[in-house]
């Protein structure tokens, strides 16, 4: 009996099955050989990390949660003023490792335009890292500083930015 053949019979790796990575796009952000800023959102919170491709895989270079964001005084979940304060943090620490310039990896994250996602990248690049992105994607400033959160929520994330980028926690 001959061997099954054709488009129909090829397995794609497990974690393309399970929708989890884009080996096309993955391919072509490690073929720029800068440090990516892998941005993730779980229903509650969200990850940033600075990770390096090494031979023996991957290396996380510096790393920040919106959960951490409670040290700074303000409520780290997953909104827009928590991405952006999670990418500043994350860019900060980057920063004091001698990470100069990124790429934006958002894995499986479309990327629609003023998403949490950005307000992540944008937080890294006030942090002090290069990164080429798309000015139109970002979200508004309004909505970064938590205007639409109300005044109180406002104050508390002026006094969290000043705290991150004054390294205090």
């Amino acid at each position: 009996m001959a061997k099954a053949t054709g488009p129909l019979y090829s397995v794609h790796f497990r974690r393309r099955r399970e929708g989890k990575t884009d080996y096309g796009r993955r391919l072509a952000l490690l073929k720029s050989r800068l440090p990516r800023l892998v941005v993730r959102k779980t229903n509650r919170y969200l990850i940033a990390q600075i990770v390096a491709w090494g031979e023996k895989g991957d290396t996380t270079l510096a790393s920040a949660t919106s959960k951490a964001l409670e040290a700074f005084g303000f409520a780290g979940k997953a909104n827009t003023p928590s991405a952006y304060l999670t990418g500043l943090l994350c860019g900060t620490k980057a920063k004091a490792k001698g990470v100069g310039e990124i790429v934006f990896d958002a894995g499986m994250h479309a990327p629609t335009k003023g998403s949490v996602v950005f307000a992540v990248l944008k937080g890294a690049v006030d942090a002090g890292l290069k990164a080429s992105f798309g000015e139109e994607k970002m979200p508004s400033d309004a909505r970064m500083s938590g205007k639409h959160l109300g005044a109180e929520m406002e104050q508390k994330f002026a006094l969290a930015k000043q705290k991150i980028l004054a390294g205090k926690s």
